[in-house]
């Protein structure tokens, strides 16, 4: 589990950076079907792309810890959940986005839990191993 771990939270942090890069470079061209969203627009998107290069800065930060802390792969879950939950009310609101837009809010609704999920058995295996350093055992 914790190999798997690893690997997932090191694959968020590099997309997540490259997928930030890639808003600072393009601005409206990074988003599809916003090419004409004028120039507020592409700033902000810009702007939020270095935010986005820094979330993904800090999955790369937590995988580099031994152990991976538990606490930070939740949170840093919780704020993509958060994000799904964005797109999720934007669908409400304004109903179905480009479609790759929707593939992405299927990625952000399932891969969340599934990073609770690892980090909390790994957070227990971690417990457990020190329980029984403790313990002589």
């Amino acid at each position: 589990m914790a190999r798997t771990l690893r690997v997932l939270t090191q694959l968020t942090g590099w997309a997540c950076v490259a997928i930030g890069l890639f808003h600072v470079a393009l601005g409206n061209a990074a988003i599809p079907g916003a090419g004409s969203a004028g120039t507020t627009v592409d700033s902000w998107g810009r702007f939020m792309g270095a935010g986005f290069v820094g979330y993904g800065l800090a999955w790369l930060w937590a995988v580099r810890q031994r152990p991976i802390p538990a606490r930070a792969v939740q949170l840093l879950a919780g704020v993509f959940l958060l994000g799904a939950v964005g797109r999720l009310l934007s669908l409400a609101v304004h109903g179905w986005p480009q479609p790759f837009q929707t593939v992405l809010t299927v990625i952000e609704i399932i891969l969340p839990p599934v990073f609770f999920w690892l980090a909390h058995a790994e957070e227990r295996v971690v417990r457990s191993d020190v329980g029984a350093a403790v313990s002589g055992g």
